[in-house]
């Protein structure tokens, strides 16, 4: 079991940054690949960037156009998204998600993914 609490949302105007981050409990946190995902009211819950177990290649939603960053420090069970230049449809719950399967691609959806946090509200005033 894996437990996981994200932090770090907040309003903030377009244009703005936020840093968000995920603290894990429990298991290993190196032995799971990290993601973050997003949803928005009445929308699905979207992949928005995730990191392997070990680091290395980074995997982003094509729609962010390189705004926002993924990164994970194994020494402190923790894994963080970077998000510049923020937009009004940036606006959604944030959640970090824990994958614990071996897989020669990246997994981007959902079901995929074996933990959640609770989530964290961003919200992008224009």
């Amino acid at each position: 079991q894996v437990q996981l609490v994200e932090s770090g949302g907040g309003l903030v105007q377009a244009g703005g940054s936020l840093r968000l981050s995920c603290a894990a409990s429990g298991r290993t946190f190196s032995n799971y690949a990290m993601a973050w995902f997003r949803q928005a009211p009445g929308k699905e819950r979207e992949f928005v960037a995730g990191i392997p177990r070990s680091g290395g290649r980074r995997y982003y939603a094509d729609s962010l156009q390189g705004r926002f960053t993924i990164s994970r420090d194994n020494a402190k069970n923790t894994v963080y998204l970077q998000m510049n230049s923020l937009k009004p449809e940036d606006t959604a719950v944030y959640y970090c998600a824990a994958d614990r399967g071996s897989r020669a691609v990246f997994a981007t959806t959902p079901g995929a993914y074996d933990y959640w946090g609770q989530g964290t509200q961003v919200t992008v005033s224009s």
